[in-house]
C-alpha cells in the first residue's frame, strides 16, 4: 500500500559537454488514467414523499451488516447547519438519497438502522446535523480519522478512494448550495458516490488497523466521537479574522457588536454572517466608528445589499460600543487558566522548557516510529497543562498521577498508556536546554 502512495519520476542522463544545445525530449513517464467512480445501481429517486420513506426504511431493515452515511449542509449559504441531503447505503438495501427538509423526524429511519455501525468520512461534520433529524449513532467507523491514524498522507475521501481504490471522484460539486431546490441530477449524482465505496474502503481500513495494531486506538476515536459533547465558544465574536488589527478595547467593543448585530440579521434570515458584511469590513469600521449612514457606507467593505438595508442596526451597534464605560470594555485577550504559550517557557521556567523539549522528542519519536500524526496522539494543550504544571507526587506515583491527569482532561486510555510513560520521563528526568553556542574566535587575535 505504502508503494502506491509514492508517484515514480524518471532521472534523465547528463548530455556531453561538447554535445550542442538541444531541447530536452527525454520522454516523461505518465500516471495511466484512474478510471471514474460510477453508480454500480444507477440514480435512485430522491426520497420525499411518506411512501418513499416507508419503503427506504423497509429496505434498510432488511438490509445486513454497516450502513454508510454522508450529509450534505449548505456552508457558506446558510446560517443552519442542517442537512440538506442525507445519503444511505447498506448491504442489500441499496442507495437511497433522503430529502430531510420534507421530514423534520427521521426516527423512523433510525430504528431501521438499530445497533448497526455506522460509516462516515469525516464523522465529526456530519454527527451534529444527523442528530437534529434524529439518526443517532450507536456504534461507529470514521473512515477519515482511521487513515489518520494509520499514516496516510492525505485522507480525503476522492484521495484514499484512488489510492486505496484505484478509482477517481469528481469533486465538482462539493461546495455548491445544497438548499437549492430541486436538486439538479449531476449534484444528487455526486451524493449518491459519497456512499458507494464506504463499505469496500471500511473493509480495507480495517484490515490496515488491525495489521498495524491500530483497531483497538481507532475504536477508543470511535466511541470518542459518539460521546464528545463539544463545549461551547466563548466569546466566538473574537474569532473574527482579522481582530488583532482592532485598536484598543473600545474597538473591540465595537466588533463585538457589530459581529453580535450581524449575527442575529444573519440567523433571522439564515444566511452566512459573511454574506451580510464581511468580517474584514466589520474590522475597519470599528476602527473608524463612522456615525452616519453616509460615512459607513463610505467605509470599505459595507457595500451591497447586507449593508445597506441594515445600515440604522450596523449604526446603533457602533452606538452601543461608543457609550459604553471604560469598566464596560472587553479585555484585550481571554485569561486562561492554561499555561503560556511554549516559546516564552524558555524565559519564564527553564526547567519547564526542559521539560517540553523532552517530552516533544519523545513523542515525535513514537510517533515516527508508528506512522501516526502527534496531535492525534495527544491534545498538545493536555501535553502542556501537564509539563507546565506537573502533578505532586512522589517519583514512585508519578506515572499514575499523570495517567489520571490525562484522563481527566478527556485523553483517550490508548494515549493515556502511550503517553503518560514519556511525560513522567520528561518531569522526572528532563534533558537540560542546549546552551548557546559560544562565539567563535577571530582567527586574527591571538588567544
Amino acid at each position: 500500500m505504502a508503494d502506491e502512495r509514492t508517484e515514480s519520476t524518471l532521472t534523465t542522463a547528463e548530455s556531453p559537454a561538447d554535445a550542442p544545445e538541444t531541447p530536452d525530449r527525454t520522454p516523461v513517464e505518465e500516471k495511466a488514467p484512474v478510471p471514474l467512480l460510477t453508480l454500480r445501481d444507477g440514480l435512485p429517486e430522491i426520497t420525499e414523499t411518506d411512501a418513499q420513506l416507508a419503503d427506504v426504511v423497509a429496505r434498510v431493515a432488511a438490509g445486513t451488516g454497516p450502513i454508510a452515511l454522508d450529509a450534505e449542509r449548505a456552508s457558506g449559504y446558510r446560517y443552519s447547519p442542517r442537512a440538506y441531503l442525507i445519503q444511505l447505503r447498506r448491504e442489500g438495501s441499496g442507495t437511497a438519497l433522503v430529502d430531510p427538509i420534507a421530514y423534520p423526524d427521521l426516527t423512523s429511519l433510525d430504528a431501521a438502522i438499530g445497533g448497526a455501525e455506522w460509516i462516515l468520512h469525516a464523522a465529526s461534520q456530519d454527527i451534529p446535523c444527523l442528530r437534529e433529524v434524529g439518526l443517532v449513532p450507536s456504534r461507529l467507523f470514521d473512515t477519515e480519522l482511521a487513515a489518520r491514524l494509520l499514516g496516510y498522507p492525505r485522507v480525503g475521501l476522492a484521495t484514499l478512494v484512488e489510492v486505496i481504490m484505484g478509482r477517481s471522484m469528481r469533486k465538482e460539486h462539493s461546495a455548491v448550495d445544497w438548499s437549492k431546490r430541486p436538486l439538479p441530477q449531476p449534484w444528487l449524482e455526486y451524493a449518491a458516490l459519497d456512499v458507494e465505496v464506504l463499505l469496500e474502503l471500511r473493509e480495507v481500513i480495517a484490515a490496515e488497523l488491525v495489521e498495524s495494531r491500530k483497531d483497538d486506538w481507532a475504536a477508543q476515536e470511535f466511541q470518542h466521537l459518539i460521546d464528545h459533547v463539544p463545549p461551547p465558544r466563548q466569546d466566538p465574536w473574537r474569532r473574527t479574522s482579522g481582530i488583532h488589527k482592532a485598536k484598543g478595547r473600545r474597538a473591540l467593543a465595537a466588533v463585538r457588536e457589530l459581529w453580535t448585530t450581524r449575527d442575529e440579521i444573519a440567523q433571522q434570515r439564515d444566511t452566512t454572517p459573511g454574506r451580510l458584511v464581511p468580517d474584514s469590513a466589520l474590522i475597519i469600521a470599528a476602527n473608524s466608528m463612522p456615525t452616519t449612514t453616509s460615512a459607513l457606507l463610505d467605509t470599505q467593505g459595507f457595500h451591497g445589499r447586507g449593508a445597506r438595508r441594515y445600515a440604522d442596526r450596523w449604526i446603533a451597534a457602533l452606538e452601543r460600543a461608543r457609550r459604553l464605560r471604560d469598566t464596560e470594555l472587553p479585555p484585550l485577550t481571554i485569561r486562561t487558566d492554561g499555561p503560556p504559550a511554549p516559546r516564552v517557557w524558555s524565559e519564564r521556567d527553564p526547567v519547564a522548557a526542559a521539560r517540553l523539549a523532552t517530552a516533544r522528542e519523545l513523542v515525535n519519536a513514537f510517533a515516527e516510529e508508528r506512522k501516526v500524526p502527534v496531535e492525534n496522539l495527544l491534545t498538545p494543550d493536555y501535553l502542556r497543562r501537564v509539563l507546565w504544571k506537573p502533578p505532586s507526587a512522589d517519583r514512585a506515583d508519578m506515572e499514575s498521577a499523570v495517567s489520571a491527569e490525562l484522563s481527566g482532561f478527556g485523553a483517550r486510555r490508548w494515549q493515556v498508556e502511550i503517553i503518560a510513560p514519556m511525560l513522567t520521563q520528561a518531569i522526572l528526568d528532563p534533558k537540560p536546554a542546549a546552551a548557546p553556542a559560544p562565539p567563535e574566535a577571530d582567527p586574527a587575535e591571538p588567544s
